[in-house]
């Protein structure tokens, strides 16, 4: 495993923005996630360990584009029908025999090579066929329905650059060009818990005062969507003299321990002293809203981030502060997030110096404008917030406050780009 630098998350200081966070990241992180090579089937979703370069143009060969036939365009009359006989017949994946002779047409299929001498086809429903002859209508231009070799992709090119998180259509872009296995950045191992006496399994009876655990089942499935190996490691009590023990098991093997409550500053929250008696712990100062406290630190070479114990600030968090880490660690380029623009249909008033995620629903307004409607409660304890909206509407640090109109940036659920 590499080396982490004991200050890759020093980032004291004043409160630091969304950009800021990554930015200092992508500067201070290694990348941890080492490479193997594995078949086109299974690298969906795995990130690109090198440039995948094409070992072949694509198409290969020139080739028809439509079912019809194939001529050459100076046997074409410039201003009316054409009639020419018709010399051979060329399926897909036959190899042309020869040339198409001069003054004659060649029955081609789509995806079939142009036989030598012919540079245009006529689509079979814009023709006549009689017999052993065609007629073709003027008015086509030259070249017409015919694909040249390498106009899609051409042989040396890169057509997946390293750091790509793979989609379906890349693996069929590497197949096409030559590929049937792609080196890809092995899967982060992450460890996740959640900590707190108040926490019961879900499903688990309640004993008074009690609560089932919904951050580690959040975190878990969100982290194997971003494509981590994720071992779920239960609910961390809160003991002082056995926590310490717990998360220094938990570093071995992993590249990274996430957990959700006991970074704050409260007499019960314990994970502070903990990471700091077997490791070092670093606050990080984020200017975010739902988000605080989350602090990031080092336990042995392995990465630890402890989050907010609301479930609204976990979900916030994981994506716009974890999400940036877990791309540097595993090597992947982390693209700007997607988002789209709505017309405010809220007041809002939030101080300046932070930014702030607002769960909105989205709807067409009078003038068929999206327009963003707040959701009508706040709270970053509501999970009914996260399922009973549509997305985020994100209020940069320098507004103060938001008016009816205005419009505002809005992210959809679920947010892993």
């Amino acid at each position: 495993m590499a080396q982490l630098t004991d200050d890759c998350f020093a980032f004291g200081g004043p409160l630091l923005s969304v950009e800021a966070a990554a930015s200092l990241i992508a500067e201070r992180v290694p990348v941890l996630a080492g490479t193997e090579t594995v078949a086109l089937a299974e690298a969906d979703g795995r990130i690109a360990a090198a440039d995948v370069v094409a070992g072949r143009d694509l198409p290969p060969f020139d080739n028809s584009a439509v079912d019809g036939y194939a001529v050459r365009f100076a046997d074409l009359a410039r201003d009316a029908e054409t009639v020419l006989p018709v010399r051979g017949r060329l399926p897909a994946g036959a190899a042309p025999e020869a040339a198409v002779p001069t003054g004659a047409a060649v029955r081609i299929f789509t995806g079939a090579p142009m036989p030598p001498g012919a540079d245009t086809v006529f689509m079979q429903e814009d023709v006549r066929r009689d017999g052993e002859t065609v007629a073709l209508p003027a008015g086509l231009k030259a070249g017409a329905n015919r694909r040249l070799s390498g106009e899609d992709v051409a042989r040396g090119s890169v057509v997946i650059p390293a750091g790509r998180r793979l989609t379906p259509p890349d693996l069929a872009l590497a197949a096409a060009t030559g590929h049937a296995s792609l080196a890809v950045r092995r899967r982060l191992r992450v460890a996740v818990f959640s900590t707190g006496d108040e926490l019961a399994e879900p499903g688990a009876p309640l004993r008074p005062g009690a609560i089932h655990d919904s951050n580690r089942i959040l975190l878990v499935a969100l982290l194997r969507r971003l494509g981590a190996e994720v071992a779920d490691l239960g609910i961390l009590r809160d003991d002082p003299a056995a926590l310490p023990g717990r998360l220094k098991a938990a570093a071995t093997g992993h590249d990274l321990i996430v957990t959700s409550g006991g970074v704050s500053t409260g007499e019960e929250d314990h994970v502070k002293a903990a990471v700091e008696a077997v490791g070092r712990l670093v606050f990080w100062r984020l200017a975010i809203k739902p988000g605080r406290p989350v602090a990031m630190g080092l336990i042995g070479d392995t990465a630890f981030v402890g989050l907010p114990g609301n479930p609204v600030a976990v979900y916030v968090t994981l994506l716009f502060v974890v999400r940036p880490l877990l791309a540097r660690l595993g090597g992947a380029t982390l693209d700007a997030p997607p988002s789209e623009p709505a017309r405010a249909a809220f007041r809002y008033a939030k101080k300046a110096g932070r930014r702030e995620y607002v769960r909105v629903s989205l709807r067409r307004g009078p003038d068929g404008t999206v327009e963003a409607v707040k959701f009508p409660r706040d709270g970053a304890g509501l999970l009914s917030s996260l399922t009973g909206s549509d997305g985020l509407a994100e209020l940069p640090e320098t507004v103060t406050g938001v008016a009816e109109g205005d419009p505002v940036e809005v992210y959809r659920h679920p947010l892993l780009w």
